[in-house]
């Protein structure tokens, strides 16, 4: 009877706490949200045997290196160029050149933190680092490669267009 009532009491204070679980937040708060636990929440989707699109909210293997809320505000998924409907997460992104222009905007680089750490990471696996990406997007994206390595220097002008290595970024600046 005893363990009964820990249990249940258990329950209880682990909703009062408020803790957030990816999986029960909805699909239009998941995307740039944290779990309690410090793992980034991911949306995902999945096809229905009928063929209609699902999404969920998942929970996954990266943990915020700081937290700075749990539920990344909409002024700070706006003002950073992202939006609450994304699925998945790549660092290709970091290559379109509005969206680094968000991403580094002082709305974005200063007020939203677990957006830039989210990307600052994602830099750091593609081998530079984003205040160089924000300071000097054309030389940090030759240097970068997927294998964080630094990729060759662009060939000149009057050079014909040589193969890219597969795992290069390459950005015309």
């Amino acid at each position: 009877m005893a363990l009964i009532i820990f249990l249940a009491f258990a329950l209880l204070l682990h909703g009062a706490l408020g803790e957030l679980i990816c999986e029960q937040l909805p699909v239009d708060l998941c995307a740039y949200s944290i779990a309690t636990s410090g793992q980034r929440c991911l949306l995902e989707n999945y096809e229905e045997k009928d063929g209609t699109v699902k999404y969920q909210c998942k929970t996954t293997e990266i943990f915020v290196d700081t937290l700075n809320g749990w539920i990344e505000s909409d002024e700070c998924v706006g003002s950073c160029g992202l939006h609450r409907e994304t699925v998945g997460v790549s660092s290709d992104t970091l290559l379109q050149p509005q969206f680094l222009a968000k991403l580094c905007s002082d709305e974005c680089y200063q007020a939203c933190p677990n957006i830039v750490d989210l990307y600052s990471n994602m830099a750091l696996g593609e081998g530079t680092y984003l205040p160089t990406l924000c300071a000097d997007p054309c030389l940090a994206k030759h240097q970068a490669r997927s294998n964080g390595d630094a990729a060759p220097a662009p060939a000149p002008a009057s050079s014909t267009v040589a193969q890219a290595p597969e795992a290069a970024i390459l950005i015309l600046c």
